[in-house]
C-alpha cells in the first residue's frame, strides 16, 4: 500500500512538479490548492504526511495546522514556504509542524525529509516505538512492554508485531508474512498465523489489525 501525502500548494506548476516527483518515488499524492479544501481532505481521508504551503487562499497554512492539531490529529506535517524569517519559522513549530523547508528547495531534500518523518510516524524515539495505552516496543530487543512490564511473546509473535510496525498502513499478503515468520525449511501454517494474529490483537486492540479476505492483513495507525 502506498503512503498518502497531502500536498497543499497553490502554485500549480510547483504543485504538479512535486506531485510527479513523489509519485515517481511510489507515493500517492492528494493535491489541494486552498486551506479549506485541504482541511476537508484531511478529515475525509487517511493521510500519512502533510506538505503545507502557508500563503494559500481561504485559510493559511498556520491556521490550518493549528486547527488540525487542536482536533487531536498528529499526522506529520512539513511546511514548504517562501517565508524565510525566524519569526515565521518559530510560528510554524509553535502551531505543530514537524519540519519547515524554505523555498526554493531541492526535490531530493524534500524526499529525504519526508522519508525521515514517516519513519517516526509511530513515535520512534531513542530506539523505542511508543504505541498507546502505555505500550512501548523496543525494536533492537524485540521486546514489548506495558507500564514498564514485559509482555511475553513467542518468537513468531514478536516477528509478526515487528513486521506490522515496520509497515504501517500497508497490506501484507500471506506470502510476505510467511517469508518473515518461518525460516527456510519450515512449513508455514495458516492456522498458526491466525493464532499469532489473535494474540497480537488481544494486546494492541482488534481494530488495529485489519483482515483483507483471502489476501492478508494490514496494521492500521
Amino acid at each position: 500500500m502506498q503512503r498518502k501525502i497531502l500536498l497543499l500548494e497553490d502554485n500549480l506548476q510547483l504543485s504538479d512538479t512535486i506531485k510527479q516527483f513523489l509519485e515517481h518515488h511510489q507515493y500517492e499524492v492528494i493535491v489541494a490548492y486552498d486551506g479549506y479544501s485541504a482541511k476537508n481532505l484531511i478529515y475525509e481521508k487517511h493521510i500519512d504526511l502533510m506538505l503545507l504551503d502557508i500563503n494559500v487562499p481561504y485559510q493559511n497554512g498556520f491556521d490550518l495546522l493549528e486547527d488540525i492539531r487542536k482536533s487531536g490529529d498528529v499526522t506529520p506535517a512539513i511546511f514548504i514556504t517562501s517565508l524565510h524569517s525566524v519569526e515565521n519559522l518559530t510560528k510554524g513549530f509553535s502551531v505543530g509542524c514537524d519540519d519547515y523547508i524554505r523555498k526554493p528547495f531541492a526535490l531530493r531534500e524534500l524526499l529525504v525529509r519526508i522519508e525521515s518523518h514517516l519513519k517516526k510516524q509511530f513515535g520512534i524515539r531513542e530506539n523505542k516505538i511508543i504505541l498507546w495505552d502505555e505500550l512501548v516496543y523496543y525494536p533492537k530487543e524485540f521486546q514489548l512492554t506495558k507500564n514498564n512490564q514485559v509482555i511475553p511473546l513467542k518468537t513468531k509473535e514478536t516477528k509478526l508485531l515487528n513486521l506490522f510496525l515496520e509497515n504501517p498502513n500497508q497490506l501484507l499478503d500471506y506470502q510476505k508474512i510467511f517469508d518473515v515468520l518461518w525460516d527456510y525449511g519450515e512449513e508455514p501454517s495458516s492456522g498458526s498465523l491466525r493464532t499469532y494474529i489473535k494474540t497480537i490483537r488481544n494486546i494492541i486492540g482488534k481494530e488495529y489489525i485489519q483482515t483483507v479476505k483471502n489476501i492478508g492483513y494490514r496494521f492500521v495507525s
